[in-house]
């Protein structure tokens, strides 16, 4: 059994040798997840395009990071998640070669529509990067999709907040961002990543979070979409 310590000290060494310098607090800061699904039979070719992509964003002017993730137990859906300096540096990355090959290739192996979603910070903690060696196999990132009723949505908005606090001083947590969406302020997206699943789905039982889940029920205007992934950049 890994030992929580070594794995938190793992991904805490990784982050601080690989992340570039930002704040975390950075109003100018453009975020992206993006959603897409491939045929099944295409993940491999899908997971090999992502890596080659990410290398490449990386090296471009205004990152800040790129993480590449699969959900587990669903191969064939993935997530990227983007940190931009500011949004001239996104819409230049978006505008560039990288991202036009990628988006091409890609288009070969999609079974549904590229989802890319602008977002800006909401409740954004220390900015750390992709856990590596063992830290990085036993890690698990959540991506939740938070939807909130529009008349609700200053509650809404405050109860995710409040979550990103709470959800930090959890067991095992290593990163727990709130993001919203840039054209739709009442839809939001938490990120967080896990020192492993245990402790993911020890928060899922927190007083705090299972308190989160029941206020927010009536303000919502969908399902809490929470899915579990690991990273493979």
């Amino acid at each position: 059994m890994r030992n929580p310590l070594v794995i938190l000290l793992g991904l805490a060494i990784a982050s601080s040798a690989a992340a570039p310098a930002a704040r975390a607090d950075d109003a100018n800061t453009a975020y992206v997840v993006t959603y897409f699904e491939t045929a099944p039979a295409d993940s491999g070719k899908a997971r090999s395009l992502l890596r080659q992509f990410a290398q490449a964003s990386r090296k471009e002017s205004g990152n800040l990071r790129i993480e590449v993730l699969q959900r587990v137990g669903q191969p064939d859906q993935f997530v990227i998640l983007e940190a931009w300096l500011d949004k001239d540096a996104h819409a230049a990355h978006t505008a560039g070669r990288n991202t036009a090959q990628f988006r091409e290739k890609l288009k070969l192996l999609l079974r549904g529509p590229y989802d890319e979603r602008p977002h800006a910070g909401l409740a954004v903690g220390s900015v750390k990067a992709v856990p590596t060696g063992e830290a990085r196999a036993a890690a698990v990132y959540a991506v939740t999709h938070v939807d909130i009723v529009p008349k609700e949505k200053d509650t809404g908005v405050a109860m995710v907040k409040q979550l990103a606090e709470d959800g930090r001083k959890d067991a095992g947590n290593v990163r727990f961002d709130a993001l919203t969406q840039a054209s739709r302020p009442n839809h939001m997206t938490v990120v967080e990543i896990w020192t492993d699943r245990k402790s993911a789905d020890g928060h899922g039982v927190a007083a705090h979070k299972k308190q989160f889940r029941e206020k927010l029920m009536p303000l919502s205007g969908s399902l809490y979409d929470e899915r579990f992934y690991k990273v493979f950049n």
